[in-house]
């Protein structure tokens, strides 16, 4: 079969004319991927190349895809090397970023779980391993640094009161909060996460940061620890 190429195409109906001329809300999902990635490979178009990544089932269909999966498994699909995967993979991180900031800007406050799940759901229900990250706030519950304590296996992350809280003490926070999600989706805590959170709310309760909350993050779904009483 020839190769369907962009010159091919009806220049009214290329993405880029498209875009320019209709904006990019005017795009599908393949068009926008076919402007980023810009070229092809020798058997198929930047356009064919984007419906093929967006409907390869191997991984799962969709954009939701991009946030999944690694440079080896993009480059392991015909037509993605070095340079378009990590072309491919600073898209599903800078949209992490953007959903991120835009969450920030509208908090005022970290000091209840919807604030802190809002910011963080995007970012962590699509991590393929489990991590905690530790919030550190000032007297208003507003972020001063985030830290990123530990990246486990898929089903376990390490983290010890003595790290957090000399982190803590290092950015002169008044409070903390820890986060980690659950790959699985299940945002149940399990006995260890439920014995890590108390041996850091008592570590916080002696030096005087205490701990606000514990969130676990599953797939659309969460679990505080404070809603839990465990706090």
């Amino acid at each position: 079969m020839a190769k369907i190429t962009m010159k091919d195409i009806p220049q009214a109906d290329r993405p880029y004319e498209k875009c320019l001329r209709s904006g990019p809300g005017s795009l599908s999902d393949e068009e926008l991927l076919a402007i980023i990635i810009r070229t092809g490979s020798r058997e198929q178009s930047a356009l064919e190349l984007s419906r093929q990544l967006l409907t390869e089932e191997s991984q799962g269909g969709g954009l939701l895809k991009l946030l999944h999966l690694s440079l080896p498994q993009l480059m392991q699909i015909k037509g993605i090397g070095k340079v378009k995967g990590a072309q491919l993979l600073c898209i599903g991180e800078l949209s992490r970023r953007i959903w991120r900031r835009a969450v920030l800007e509208e908090v005022v406050s970290f000091t209840n779980p919807e604030e802190i799940v809002n910011y963080y759901m995007e970012d962590l229900r699509h991590m393929e391993q489990e991590q905690t990250r530790l919030m550190l706030l000032n007297t208003k519950g507003a972020l001063i640094k985030e830290l990123m304590l530990s990246q486990g296996t898929v089903n376990m992350s390490l983290a010890s009161p003595r790290e957090i809280f000399l982190e803590a003490l290092r950015h002169r926070a008044v409070y903390v909060v820890m986060v980690h999600n659950h790959p699985s989706g299940d945002p149940s805590p399990s006995r260890e996460d439920i014995l890590l959170t108390k041996r850091v709310r008592e570590a916080g309760e002696l030096i005087g940061i205490p701990l606000l909350d514990h969130v676990i993050i599953g797939d659309n779904s969460y679990i505080s620890l404070k809603e839990r009483g465990i706090i």
